[in-house]
């Protein structure tokens, strides 16, 4: 039997999210444009210039402490993995749905295109945000590349 996930515990899935593959303040974030696209905000440029890859992009989606993408999305490919999430929709044909500069876009700040009241956190974001701990002030939840990663993986899912 599947218990529904308060939204404290899904404030502490976010948090857990934030402690691997960081990058410091001192580096900072790699400088991205946003620009409208089909009505909505997306980011067209690559973050890196090395291309995403995503088998590595797989991985981060089910590392808890990185991408935990299945604490709130299925993902058929992934049935393997445990604790699939319902709060979020289904990934299954997520890349059908939007192009790579849309999921650049809601995995780099998912209030760009949906609301800000979407629970979704914004994997490549550092200001702004409520309720970060200490440690992980100033540091996104995914790095640049990571980002990259896991938009080649999400282009798969078709």
């Amino acid at each position: 039997m599947r218990r529904p996930i308060t939204a404290f515990a899904l404030a502490g899935l976010c948090v857990l999210a934030t402690a691997a593959g960081a990058e410091t303040a001192s580096t900072g974030l790699a400088p991205f444009k946003v620009v409208a696209v089909d009505g909505s905000d997306a980011i067209p440029e690559p973050l890196t210039d090395k291309p995403g890859n995503a088998a590595a992009g797989a991985k981060v989606v089910v590392n808890r402490r990185q991408g935990n993408c299945l604490g709130c999305h299925q993902v058929s490919s992934l049935s393997t993995e445990s604790f699939h999430g319902e709060i979020g929709p289904s990934l299954d044909g997520v890349a059908e749905r939007w192009d790579a500069a849309h999921l650049r876009m809601i995995v780099v700040n998912p209030k760009h295109v949906f609301t800000e009241a979407t629970v979704m956190p914004a994997f490549y974001r550092i200001e702004g945000l409520h309720r970060v701990r200490p440690e992980f002030q100033g540091k996104p939840i995914l790095t640049a590349q990571q980002v990259e990663d896991v938009v080649a993986y999400l282009t798969t899912l078709k």
